[in-house]
């Protein structure tokens, strides 16, 4: 007898639409959210009404929502939590609008887990959406729908969460954003190997073919069209360098549709309300990690946080990477997953697969909440292979935060309530230099192209030993030569303050 307490997922849901496709709506972020629970409400096929018995719903924050000082361009509801909410007719004893993390969800997962297994709820619902496809397509029309909404009710605004990953002297250099910051870790793990731009491009379109196949069988992907290993490495004018070494087709692809929401309940609340419990899914493990900012990593290449956040849940469910038979990795670029399979010795064409969705850069990089996704998937293996085991790891930043999640519809004992972790912060930090320097040894770097134009970004070392970062002049023949050949790993550069402030180096002859 599975006791009342045990936490268990009753019900997850997906909504998703393309823009221009048949039964189109154009829906909002509330409306498309609230599909996604509706849908998880009908899945956990109960006798008895689901939402009235939710007494805490999370909303994940949608990304245009993420920074401060950042608005939807449509408007939104002033109380994000409470808007879905009433879509299903719940009104929850605790609404929550959540940080900004791609591992928010799966870490929710774990501490809503834990406050049922305590007495504390008796049913939880984390549900997220975007739609960003839909505000660029009717932007570009000139269209501005009005999608903002008063819900009155109190909520907690638990603020961006951004802490600890703001690398304001990365930004200041170009490096604005997820893909320069990735690329920066993935051409230093590119130089561990040795490897060039062309044979690493390839590596990663050999990673990545797999994932789209997986994307074009999903009904609810944002790019549903299987390619080749070349068609994702070959550098074209659709598919250009975005920041050294990602083509587009490789990074994250954040114009989606798409919602998600995910159930938990008492196995005791589960069993009131009449869900079959060949719906029910067990939680055996969770763990949650947080890396140091990337200017302070000892290994620019490695995020030995997301690693340690696997093997604790492993641990903790009592298993070997070898016994989970589904997977998704998170994918947002190329090295979150590398990170994994390098470390636990998996290969790219494994048999299980390395996603349950198709990945971000294929299946759709949904925000803040693209892992809910991932956890739906995986609450449906699970119950169609009883006794099976899915791990589900979701990152956030670049590579800062990392949660794990280990499903299976085998019971999962919580009389311990000792299954959900969150594991001390890293210690080991390299100092990063504040002051002007006027020399640097160069460890990483990337080409980041926007549309004001392309800066070389550098992260090395000062003759003080400390990580440093800058631009290199590109202006300057050898330097340019030297960074857009894609080897300038170990140069030494001479560095000046520009006008700006900026840090910019020319290669010493």
């Amino acid at each position: 007898m599975i006791a009342d307490i045990t936490p268990v997922i009753i019900g997850v849901g997906q909504h998703s639409e393309r823009v221009g496709e048949p039964g189109y709506e154009a829906l909002s972020y509330m409306d498309l959210a609230g599909r996604a629970l509706a849908a998880a409400i009908a899945d956990s096929a109960a006798s008895g009404a689901v939402a009235p018995a939710i007494d805490t719903l999370a909303a994940i924050r949608a990304f245009e929502m993420s920074r401060p000082g950042r608005e939807p361009p449509f408007g939104a509801a002033n109380n994000v939590p409470r808007a879905i909410a009433r879509r299903v007719g719940a009104n929850p004893v605790r609404a929550i609008l959540t940080p900004t993390g791609g591992q928010t969800n799966q870490q929710l997962v774990g501490e809503f887990a834990q406050a049922i297994a305590a007495g504390a709820s008796r049913c939880a619902v984390i549900v997220g959406s975007e739609a960003i496809s839909t505000v660029l397509a009717l932007s570009a029309k000139g269209e501005r729908p009005d999608w903002s909404e008063q819900v009155e009710g109190d909520f907690e605004d638990q603020g961006f969460g951004v802490e600890g990953m703001m690398e304001t002297a990365l930004f200041a250099h170009g490096a604005t954003g997820a893909i320069p910051l990735y690329a920066l870790a993935e051409n230093a793990r590119r130089a561990k190997l040795g490897k060039g731009l062309d044979d690493y491009r390839r590596d990663i379109g050999e990673l990545f073919a797999p994932f789209t196949k997986v994307a074009a069988a999903n009904p609810h992907s944002a790019a549903p069209v299987e390619r080749s290993a070349e068609d994702l490495a070959t550098v074209s004018d659709r598919n250009r360098i975005v920041a050294e070494p990602y083509t587009r087709m490789t990074v994250a692809r954040d114009q989606v549709n798409q919602a998600a929401a995910i159930i938990i309940a008492s196995a005791g609340l589960a069993r009131e309300l009449g869900v079959p419990e060949a719906k029910w899914v067990h939680i055996h493990a969770v763990s949650a990690a947080t890396e140091a900012m990337l200017s302070q990593r000892p290994d620019l290449a490695a995020s030995p946080a997301s690693i340690a956040s696997v093997e604790a849940a492993l641990g903790r469910a009592g298993k070997q990477m070898g016994e989970i038979r589904y997977l998704d990795f998170y994918s947002c670029f190329a090295i979150p997953v590398f990170n994994q399979i390098d470390h636990f010795g998996i290969a790219v064409d494994d048999p299980r697969g390395l996603t349950l969705t198709g990945g971000l850069p294929f299946f759709g990089g949904a925000g803040n909440n693209y892992s809910a996704h991932a956890i739906c998937e995986a609450v449906e293996r699970v119950r169609h292979d009883p006794g099976s085991f899915a791990l589900v790891g979701a990152n956030g930043g670049w590579m800062s935060k990392y949660a794990t999640g280990i499903y299976s519809t085998a019971p999962a004992d919580w009389s311990a309530n000792d299954r959900f972790q969150k594991l001390p912060e890293a210690g080991e930090r390299i100092r990063v230099g504040q002051g002007a320097f006027d020399e640097a040894l160069v460890e990483t770097y990337t080409i980041n192209h926007a549309k004001s134009g392309k800066d070389a970004v550098f992260l090395g070392r000062n003759p003080a030993g400390e990580r440093v970062c800058g631009n290199a002049d590109l202006t300057h023949e050898p330097t340019r030569a030297l960074f857009e050949g894609g080897e300038p790993f170990g140069a030494r550069l001479a560095v000046v303050l520009d006008e700006r402030g900026r840090n910019i180096g020319r290669l010493i002859a």
